[in-house]
């Protein structure tokens, strides 16, 4: 769902209805740019379908690509607010679809803050991984998506981003989570920070298994999943762990995708909503 970036300001626009901001890093793979960002702004509009619903991009390379490959023009945060402001908007609702609220989040709601004169109020929904409920629902969505996988005799592999910031504890949390739900075969790991793929190898020796399905643990299956997670390079998780003596299946599929993670979105609304 884009912002409508056509829209002409007239008197009557003077006073909109309350919009709802929906900001993601962006991904400049256009198929699961839809199945996952797309899909979740498509559930929160569905939700609330008095609100207007607009998109940003928090990823300004993203946002060039898409403008030079495709002539498709994304809002950058600082460019929703402009124009949100300009249209009149006084009542706003921002909900990140960032996974945890790290680096990228926090600059994202620091540059929505900078506007807060321009708006009577606004709220802000919470990234997907916040709560303990939060991780409920996660491992709930997870577990239901692997169902069809998990044979006893195979690892779920998930592979995160990571960060240097604080909140990379949420991956360490998760994997503790997940052995209390007794889904001891389900293993969280990360691209750039810790527990790195060396401790997932570990983990996944450890249980005696042979067989490993790798999944993203991202809202988008972007250039981390494609390249890092199951690319052709010597060093993507796929051929490590290969190379490492496993059997390995990919899953490319974004977390956004899933009807679980996208009504874990939209509660998200709702609970700003309810708790501004």
């Amino acid at each position: 769902m884009e912002s409508k970036n056509n829209h002409q300001t007239s008197v009557s626009d003077l006073t909109k209805p309350p919009a709802i901001l929906v900001v993601s890093f962006g991904t400049s793979y256009n198929k699961t740019r839809g199945e996952t960002i797309g899909a979740i702004e498509s559930a929160i509009a569905s939700a609330y379908p008095a609100r207007e619903v607009h998109r940003a991009f928090t990823s300004k390379t993203v946002i060039n690509i898409i403008a030079r490959r495709d002539g498709e023009k994304i809002d950058t945060v600082t460019e929703a607010m402009e124009r949100l402001a300009a249209w009149g908007t006084r009542e706003l609702t921002v909900q990140p679809t960032h996974f945890i609220s790290g680096f990228e989040y926090e600059g994202a709601i620091a540059a929505i803050k900078a506007y807060g004169k321009n708006f009577c109020s606004i709220k802000y929904g919470r990234p997907l991984l916040s709560s303990a409920g939060d991780y409920r629902d996660l491992i709930t969505a997870l577990a239901a998506e692997a169902k069809g996988f998990d044979d006893g005799d195979t690892a779920m592999v998930y592979m995160g981003h990571g960060t240097e910031h604080p909140a990379n504890a949420s991956y360490a949390r998760l994997n503790n989570e997940l052995q209390a739900a007794g889904l001891s075969r389900f293993v969280v790991g990360t691209v750039e920070a810790e527990p790195g793929l060396e401790d997932v190898i570990a983990s996944v020796k450890a249980l005696g298994l042979k067989r490993v399905l790798l999944s993203p643990l991202m809202v988008v299956a972007g250039d981390h999943a494609n390249n890092d997670m199951a690319g052709s390079g010597n060093d993507s998780w796929k051929n490590v762990l290969e190379a490492s003596g496993f059997n390995v299946a990919v899953k490319l599929r974004g977390l956004g995708e899933l009807p679980g993670i996208q009504a874990m979105f939209v509660r998200h609304v709702n609970e700003a909503e309810c708790n501004p």
